[in-house]
């Protein structure tokens, strides 16, 4: 039995180098975490894609269903899941973020 949300999700992450999968837009985060993430995301000058799942409610438990992971914000870099706000900052400050953008060949500034 095939998931139209599970295959949006898929679509999504294999058609962007980077996608986050948020609540709300990256112009109007809907929750702190989301904007954590996309300020981490803009300071480090990479575009990507941003998914609102509060636009759809299959969407927004197929996120969660699809890496087993329970909470949203997530991020994906070249098909892989990174993680959500707190794994994400962590490797921001690290640098371990821009390091594994630049492995991925994903354009930083």
């Amino acid at each position: 039995m095939s998931n139209p949300a599970l295959e949006t999700i898929q679509k999504e992450i294999d058609n962007n180098d980077v996608v986050l999968f948020m609540k709300g837009e990256a112009d109007a985060p809907m929750c702190g975490f989301s904007s954590m993430v996309v300020q981490v995301l803009r300071h480090t000058g990479v575009e990507f894609k941003d998914v609102n799942v509060l636009a759809d409610n299959d969407l927004r438990q197929g996120i969660k269903d699809f890496t087993n992971w329970p909470t949203i914000p997530q991020l994906y870099i070249k098909g892989e899941f990174v993680g959500g706000c707190d794994i994400v900052r962590e490797m921001y400050e690290s640098g371990e973020l821009k390091g594994m953008l630049e492995a991925n060949g994903v354009k930083t500034a």
